[in-house]
């Protein structure tokens, strides 16, 4: 037996490319937000925790509403419980894992490089790395659990809840 034919399947995925392009727009955006900020910061205070917590602030915010109105094109109010929570804890984890990183570089970079430009480069590549790193795994979080139209599901179209 034969699956859909070529036209049904293409059908299908342009809507995810064109979701995955505008995600990946929102990201690269707000991924230039946080690393400038948090170059910006590091380069003055030299603090990588403080660097990565202002960086974070400054791209969770356009990250959220770029992906809810843009990308995902959700409208109307957000669920606070299933939306608007689920989010900050994913980009609190994320954010918990820059801390833990470019604080492990900090203390790399500063026993092992002497130049200042040079330590804001290696621990701002780990920072812009770490939030890589977690890409893929938010889209499909953000995906299948965040910004989901539950009026629209039924349940033999989805395994999700």
């Amino acid at each position: 037996m034969r699956g859909p034919g070529p036209g049904v399947s293409q059908g299908l995925r342009r809507p995810r490319v064109r979701l995955w392009g505008r995600y990946t727009g929102a990201s690269v955006i707000a991924g230039l937000i946080s690393e400038a900020v948090f170059l910006l910061t590091y380069w003055l205070a030299g603090a990588p925790l403080l660097a990565s917590v202002l960086a974070f602030v400054a791209g969770a915010v356009p990250n959220y509403l770029m992906n809810r109105y843009w990308a995902w094109q959700q409208r109307g109010r957000p669920h606070h419980r299933r939306e608007v929570l689920p989010y900050a804890v994913i980009v609190i984890v994320t954010a918990v894992t820059a801390i833990l990183v470019t604080t492990a570089a900090d203390g790399w970079v500063r026993d092992h490089v002497d130049s200042h430009a040079w330590q804001v480069v290696l621990v701002g590549a780990s920072f812009l790395g770490t939030y890589g790193a977690m890409f893929v795994l938010k889209f499909v979080l953000f995906d299948r659990f965040i910004f989901v139209d539950r009026r629209a599901r039924t349940p033999g179209t989805t395994s999700a809840p």
